[in-house]
């Protein structure tokens, strides 16, 4: 059986861990598979870089950083490799370039393009574990860039696909995907098995267990894939295409996003085109919105309300503020002190009262909600970042304490 592995960066934080994970890949090798593992950078090894080079140069272009950061990856993946060799294995490391992993030219957020498999086809052939680093490819100028953070199982997922590999398993410092965080809901639980469809909107909606571009990619090529711990052997949750009694499961997961800032536009002529014009200047910035609100026009005008991402709050405002006479408005107001709290279910759609329900959990724990936004399978909120634990607490004692069998006992998710 040919596996793609991909192993975090607390999964080999320190040496204790690389030796670890060594022992785990060498018992997958023993038992006759064939391996590629890809390897994240280890511990705060990113961070770390990031904090060297603002500390140089605040304004440091994103080619050069990306030509640092992924030197993370190629020190993880040469340790992994000289692990492996101390218990008298056969590995060999490999980085984006040496693989064959072209990517386009966007810095700091690279997509993949394609993947030249003759480089790993030949080591496997030669009996060797394949060791990629994970977060790089290379573009058409040759240089490094980085795919986005925890883009390391987008690069294990890819793999997996341009290889036909037969299992895909990210290894993380978690058991599985869980009902809700667990670190801010003691009472949350493992999730056996879940949809593509699920998955990926709890991974966009700031479930970290998975980069949401990999659950993208898993479901287009439909590559089975695993989550699991690399501390224990836990079976992990599986993702996959169709799951058994979903119709009886209107809530799979409540996730969290706190990296969210609001933007409201006050006084906007109320007339065609505004909208328009507001979003194809954030869009020429490379801004992404999110959640999107507009009052109902009077006396001629209205106002608009969106979300983007903190990071990105800075920017939009000032590139806005830059056409205020363009667009035409009175004034703009944000706030970096939100988050966003969404429920998620592919069952939701044929369940009556989900909404009320999730808006009764935080009317009975006294958290007030800015803003809206839904779809056939999530419900999401805008909410005080300070009132997170509470609201989520509520709303999964709602929803999840009332599926709990179907979780424990395994009969579907």
């Amino acid at each position: 059986m040919l596996i793609v592995q991909k192993y975090g960066g607390t999964s080999v934080a320190n040496t204790e861990c690389i030796m670890r994970v060594a022992k785990r890949i060498t018992a997958a090798f023993d038992a006759g598979n064939k391996l590629v593992v890809v390897v994240s950078a280890q511990g705060d090894t990113t961070d770390i870089l990031t904090n060297k080079a603002n500390k140089i140069n605040p304004n440091a272009s994103k080619r050069e950083l990306d030509m640092l950061l992924t030197t993370g990856e190629q020190q993880s993946v040469a340790l992994m490799a000289m692990a492996i060799h101390s218990l008298g294995y056969p590995a060999t490391s490999l980085t984006a370039a040496q693989v064959g992993i072209h990517a386009t030219s966007t810095y700091g957020n690279a997509r993949i393009k394609n993947i030249e498999t003759s480089r790993m086809l030949s080591e496997i052939e030669r009996n060797n574990i394949v060791l990629v680093a994970g977060f790089q490819g290379v573009n058409r100028y040759g240089d490094v860039t980085t795919l986005g953070r925890g883009a390391s199982d987008t690069t294990a997922v890819a793999i997996a696909a341009v290889l036909g590999a037969d299992l895909c398993e990210i290894y993380t410092d978690v058991e599985g995907v869980y009902t809700a965080d667990p670190r801010l809901v003691k009472n949350s639980v493992k999730i056996n098995q879940i949809s593509y469809e699920e998955m990926l909107e709890l991974s966009s909606l700031g479930v970290q267990v998975l980069h949401n571009r990999a659950v993208e990619m898993a479901k287009r090529y439909r590559i089975k894939l695993v989550v699991r711990s690399s501390m224990t052997n836990a079976e992990g949750t599986l993702i996959k295409g169709d799951v058994p009694e979903m119709e009886k499961l209107y809530v799979s997961g409540i996730a969290v996003d706190d990296k969210i800032a609001r933007i409201s536009l006050i006084g906007l002529n109320d007339k065609p085109g505004i909208a328009y014009q507001i979003f194809s200047f954030l869009a020429k910035a490379k801004i992404s919105v999110d959640i999107i609100l507009q009052s109902i026009g009077r006396n001629d005008t209205k106002d608009i309300s969106f979300t983007v991402h903190k990071d990105d709050l800075t920017e939009a405002v000032a590139v806005l503020t830059s056409q205020k006479d363009s667009i035409g408005f009175d004034e703009i107001s944000y706030d970096d002190q939100s988050a966003k709290l969404s429920i998620v279910g592919a069952g939701m759609v044929t369940n009556f009262g989900v909404a009320s329900m999730m808006f009764e959990a935080l009317y009975d724990c006294g958290v007030n909600v800015n803003m809206i936004s839904t779809s056939e399978v999530k419900i999401s909120v805008l909410i005080n970042k300070n009132h997170v634990e509470k609201a989520m607490t509520a709303v999964h004692d709602k929803f999840v304490n009332n599926q709990i069998d179907f979780y424990k006992g395994g009969r579907g998710l």
